[in-house]
């Protein structure tokens, strides 16, 4: 490692520190948005049912999806999906309204029932694989991109990332802008802090106050990207914020991001793409 590193994974780069970037078209904010479609096993660590969280999975992919699908096709917006490998399997008719809206989806490891973190590193290089062959499987391309479930990783998984074939990640939920890993995988700004499960599902914040915080985090944004461009994640979960009482504050906060005319509608691997021809893929 280098002197004063505490990791070799990437280095430390101050957004003061760099260099303007520029989005297409003058935009100063690439606003991306994730939603997390995911499938949970149906028995707990235990051996009793996971009701709960099967539950509520369940109304995301029966009726939550839907109600987002058509709001983002509203607005249009094309989701950069979190994909759950197993939804493939289970829910194939979720995956096929993806693929209709030229939606891109990104490796989510197999299910949400178990997290990379705490596996031997050869069953977390077996998830990895198996998530993207079996995308690749059901969907004729290969993900670009990769979130880990709960952002959680094991020793050695953005080398077995990079083996794969996967160009970003989302784990590292540290900058506003891109940039290049060691290994020469691209992170690429996730949000903690837009996400409705730890704001709604956790903390207990209500959908409207959700919405505002929207609002407020993209007038921040747009005011900065007027001198160097910045990303903004929505990260969304089809049962949390697609219920009937909470889809509105969505819509509302998109209309709003989208009466603004410097705001660039984009994917994942779109964002990158653009950022690696800018920088020469080195930054």
């Amino acid at each position: 490692m280098r002197k004063g590193d505490y990791h070799d994974l990437f280095d430390f780069s101050p957004i003061i520190d760099r260099p303007p970037l520029r989005w297409p078209n003058g935009a100063r904010v690439a606003l991306w948005v994730v939603p997390n479609i995911e499938h949970f096993e149906l028995l707990g660590p235990g051996g009793a049912p996971d009701v709960r969280n099967v539950s509520q999975r369940e109304y995301g992919n029966r009726v939550g999806i839907w109600r987002l699908m058509e709001v983002l096709d509203r607005h249009q917006v094309r989701g950069t999906v979190a994909l759950n490998a197993s939804v493939c399997r289970h829910y194939p008719r979720v995956v096929e309204a993806a693929l209709q809206r030229d939606w891109e989806l990104m490796g989510h490891g197999l299910t949400n029932s178990e997290q990379l973190a705490g596996l031997p590193p050869g069953e977390a290089r077996a998830v990895v694989e198996e998530t993207v062959a079996t995308l690749h499987e059901a969907t004729g391309r290969s993900p670009r991109g990769w979130l880990g479930p709960g952002l959680a990783e094991a020793p050695g998984t953005l080398a077995e990332l990079k083996a794969a074939g996967i160009d970003y990640v989302c784990d590292w939920a540290n900058d506003d802008q891109p940039y290049r890993m060691r290994n020469g995988i691209h992170s690429i700004p996730y949000t903690l802090d837009l996400n409705d499960l730890p704001v709604i599902g956790t903390a207990g914040h209500s959908a409207a106050e959700f919405g505002q915080m929207v609002r407020d985090s993209f007038d921040t944004l747009y005011r900065e990207g007027e001198h160097t461009g910045r990303v903004m994640c929505i990260a969304l979960h089809p049962f949390i914020i697609a219920t009937p009482s909470r889809i509105r504050y969505l819509d509302e906060a998109l209309a709003y991001i989208c009466s603004h005319p410097l705001v660039w509608r984009t994917t994942g691997s779109q964002i990158i793409d653009w950022y690696a021809s800018q920088t020469d893929g080195s930054a």
